[in-house]
């Protein structure tokens, strides 16, 4: 899938077994930075910081991750686990001829790069992360979620069995996507308090038996907020018809092996610069509190957090001007002598 991105190139590349899709800009000597977009989402996500990085002289790769848009979609739940996502990023950077890179990541995107770095620190200059922090979770993530929301509905572990999720999205792609990009950005988060009301789990009490995601969600607003057009939607409609949900939705089911997979490394390993950015209304920020600091005490070489006020979970698509003044500030402090 491409669009007529002024600026942008969009390449195919062969890694790891996989095919991806690239969108690519900037100046072929520029300082690398990778872009790795979260759930439910693509390269697209990025077109503003594209743009900013471009233009700021780095050279600037946005891929759609395996089983997204235009890249290839294994049909195996293990070919979605953070050995072969960081595998990915590996095989970009040895494609376009770079031994590290900076990598920047949104949702899942980010957790793929604190997972870049616990598996390949070696291929990281810099680690810029927004809406998920780091952690260390003290045991598998789906035991955790068992045991806090028990029989109530929680989007994570109703995404654990193929199928259900799989279903309901594929239905009307459109209409989903229409609905959780309102529901979680900052107009919707300020408008109910939390994903259909229900706070940082989306549940809000309904019951486990008999709800599904989209049920939690409440109804997409009469207009689109500002930030988000028709024609986005377009673009993350079109992305999803042609590969469907089980690869986005396996990045999920693959929690409990990634946790056992770097269970014994520790943040130590993180020796480069690290950043973190995330909107005030997002509601992940609920669902991990304190982690900033925690991630000051943590991290040998943080930089510190960024908080973008009355921003929700899509904080590089609602307020780019300042996503990218924050990013590019990241950047020129961690490329100074």
């Amino acid at each position: 899938m491409t669009t007529p991105d002024p600026g942008f190139t969009h390449e195919q590349v062969r890694v790891d077994g996989v095919e991806l899709h690239v969108a690519v800009a900037g100046p072929p000597d520029g300082e690398p930075v990778v872009l790795c977009h979260g759930f439910p989402e693509l390269w697209y996500s990025w077109r503003h910081q594209l743009a900013a990085l471009a233009g700021a002289g780095y050279r600037a790769f946005a891929l759609d991750q395996r089983g997204y848009g235009g890249s290839s979609a294994p049909t195996e739940v293990a070919d979605y686990g953070s050995d072969r996502l960081t595998a990915d990023l590996c095989g970009l950077l040895d494609h376009y001829g770079h031994e590290r890179a900076h990598v920047v990541g949104h949702d899942w995107g980010a957790i793929v790069a604190w997972e870049m770095g616990r598996l390949h620190p070696d291929r990281i200059s810099s680690l810029y992360a927004m809406s998920v922090p780091y952690s260390q979770p003290p045991a598998p993530p789906i035991r955790i979620f068992e045991s806090i929301f028990g029989d109530r509905f929680f989007y994570i572990l109703y995404f654990q069995p193929v199928g259900p999720a799989e279903a309901e999205l594929e239905a009307d792609p459109r209409g989903f996507l229409r609905t959780m990009l309102c529901a979680a950005g900052g107009e919707g988060m300020a408008a109910v308090g939390g994903l259909g009301g229900g706070g940082a789990g989306g549940g809000g009490g309904a019951p486990a038996s008999g709800t599904r995601f989209t049920d939690v969600l409440g109804p997409a607003p009469d207009e689109l907020p500002g930030w988000l057009d028709e024609h986005d939607l377009d673009v993350f409609a079109d992305g999803f018809a042609r590969n469907g949900f089980f690869g986005p939705v396996s990045y999920y089911r693959n929690l409990d092996a990634n946790w056992e997979r770097v269970r014994d490394i520790p943040p130590s390993v993180y020796a480069f610069p690290t950043g973190f950015l995330t909107g005030s209304l997002d509601p992940v920020r609920a669902m991990m509190p304190g982690a900033a600091g925690k991630m000051a005490a943590l991290l040998p070489d943080f930089r510190g957090t960024t908080v973008v006020e009355g921003a929700g979970h899509w904080v590089q698509q609602e307020r780019p001007s300042e996503v990218n003044g924050a990013l590019l500030s990241f950047l020129a402090e961690v490329d100074r002598p």
